[in-house]
């Protein structure tokens, strides 16, 4: 009796063991859930493009002779002998602080004044050289001369003969914005462009 007890256990547990094991081989593998990967969506808000990738706008393709000359602006400046002339359509270009380096955009408008420029061969063009108030009168001076200096060296690289530009610094004294704040002190470092007859 007690054998045929051990054998009715035994043949139990082989069935047990036979019908778990082959439900645990018939069992589907389930693949490792991927969660696809999600892109954030960055919105920019109008305002937010920075200075260096807008647009200037002021590409002189069909300027004529004449605008050029409606444009100019006869000036004298103190101790300066003869007439120079100033023209709105060719635009400064504007320096990081304590910089005499050529922004992006600072490239993209003297790209655009050469288009200009090439057209009319009889003008030499004077370059100026400005700066903020910080600084020495003397540190200011060679700051502005190695910015005009820039200018003047990117010019020759577009195709502009040397025989026709100068350059010349006149620091810290010729501001355009009076003030004495961070605006003012952006829009006076800068470049500007003369016109003098040859």
């Amino acid at each position: 009796m007690i054998k045929r007890f051990q054998g009715l256990i035994i043949f139990i547990c082989l069935v047990g063991f036979w019908v778990g094991g082959c439900a645990s081989k018939t069992k589907t593998k389930m693949e490792p859930m991927v969660t696809p990967e999600i892109k954030e969506e960055v919105k920019v808000e109008p305002g937010q493009i920075e200075a260096e990738e807008k647009p200037t706008g002021i590409f002189q393709s069909e300027v004529t002779e004449t605008d050029l000359e409606q444009s100019l602006v006869a000036k004298k400046y103190p101790g300066i002998e003869g007439e120079f002339f100033d023209s709105s359509m060719l635009k400064d270009t504007h320096f990081a602080f304590d910089k005499s380096d050529l922004t992006p955009l600072s490239r993209n408008i003297l790209t655009e004044n050469v288009s200009l420029l090439k057209k009319f061969r009889d003008v030499k063009i004077q370059i100026e050289g400005h700066c903020d108030e910080r600084g020495s009168t003397g540190y200011n001076l060679a700051l502005g001369e190695r910015r005009a200096a820039s200018v003047k060296n990117y010019l020759i690289s577009l195709g502009i003969s040397s025989n026709r530009l100068s350059t010349i610094s006149y620091g810290e004294e010729m501001p355009i914005d009076p003030r004495h704040n961070e605006e003012a002190w952006a829009k006076n470092r800068r470049s500007h462009m003369i016109l003098m007859e040859k």
